[in-house]
């Protein structure tokens, strides 16, 4: 049996982990309910950004001729480049081409104790690299935050890109940035499409990983009653001054709006992963000390006893 001075070191040192794991559950949960106010206020803008440009260029869309260079530029889902007439791409950025080689933009994070946060993303992102590349794509990839940096470092994965710094100054400059940084290929003819992995956030319990198209633009992801609901619907736009003028300030702002969107869904995912670990931790702490008491209270009753019992035996030494 340990001796009454081990077993109390042992208390002292979960009690002082235990007062850690609550601070930084504090300090989570107050984050928290900002980043869920900012992700709640930014999704809906976000996700009409989408839509909006979505309609546009649906609208918009020409059959090219069969002797037009555009016509090799139709992709799986059968989008063909957005045009405004002839074979004039309507912009860059929304010219679907075969997917041949592709991006994955993976968003972790710079430190752990998020429990399996860090894990299920850099997984995802493996798998989504190995699936591509059997299937004779080209993968590379841009990394946010040290984990997942590292997890691919030892895998000597494709890197293109490792964007540090994002997560001590996140805003719309930050995602302009970021944006910039994973558009210069694709603008370069050098990558044919842009995929964000991240975790969505959900709840403070609840995160999904979610493997998002940024470039080029595709329809919004809608249930079938929200579908149901459009296809009665008529959506009619008027534009001014022009079609091509929209597009111009539209598609720059969907990419920054949509990175932003992913680095606060990745920043409040995170915290909320951080919250149930540190919870998970501080109650896990409180049954070690709980155990760690009851085995004490034994261990000093066990030496109270055999000092009572040694006491007893030369007191009846002394009689004989």
């Amino acid at each position: 049996m340990p001796s009454l001075k081990s077993i109390r070191k042992r208390i002292s040192s979960v009690k002082s982990t235990q007062k850690i794991t609550r601070a930084m559950k504090m300090v989570a949960g107050a984050k928290l309910n900002k980043a869920q106010q900012r992700i709640t206020e930014l999704r809906p803008y976000a996700v009409k950004v989408q839509e909006v440009l979505w309609e546009i260029t649906r609208d918009s869309a020409a059959a090219p001729s069969a002797d037009a260079p555009a016509a090799e530029r139709i992709g799986a889902e059968g989008e063909a480049a957005v045009l405004t007439g002839g074979d004039t791409p309507a912009h860059p950025l929304l010219v679907t081409r075969p997917e041949r080689r592709v991006l994955l933009l993976v968003l972790t994070s710079d430190r752990g104790l998020c429990g399996a946060f860090n894990t299920n993303i850099n997984k995802r992102a493996e798998r989504e690299w190995k699936s591509r590349t059997e299937a004779g794509q080209e993968v590379h990839l841009a990394i946010i935050g040290r984990k997942g940096r590292d997890y691919f470092n030892r895998r000597n994965a494709p890197i293109r890109e490792y964007l540090p710094g994002v997560w001590d100054k996140l805003g719309l400059e930050t995602a302009q940035a970021v944006g910039a940084k994973i558009l210069a290929p694709f603008n370069k003819d050098e990558i044919d499409a842009i995929y964000l992995v991240y975790n969505e956030f959900k709840s403070a319990i609840t995160q999904t990983v979610v493997v998002e198209r940024l470039l080029p633009a595709g329809a919004p992801a809608r249930s079938e009653a929200e579908e149901g609901d459009r296809a009665g619907q008529a959506a009619e736009f008027l534009f001014e001054p022009d079609r091509g003028a929209l597009l111009e300030r539209l598609v720059p702002m969907y990419v920054d709006i949509s990175v932003l969107r992913a680095l606060h869904e990745s920043m409040a995912s995170e915290l909320g992963a951080k919250l149930t670990a540190m919870d998970a931790a501080n109650k896990n702490a409180k049954e070690m000390i709980d155990s760690l008491t009851l085995e004490y209270n034994k261990a000093r009753q066990a030496a109270i006893t055999k000092e009572l019992m040694e006491i007893i035996g030369g007191s009846e030494a002394l009689k004989e």
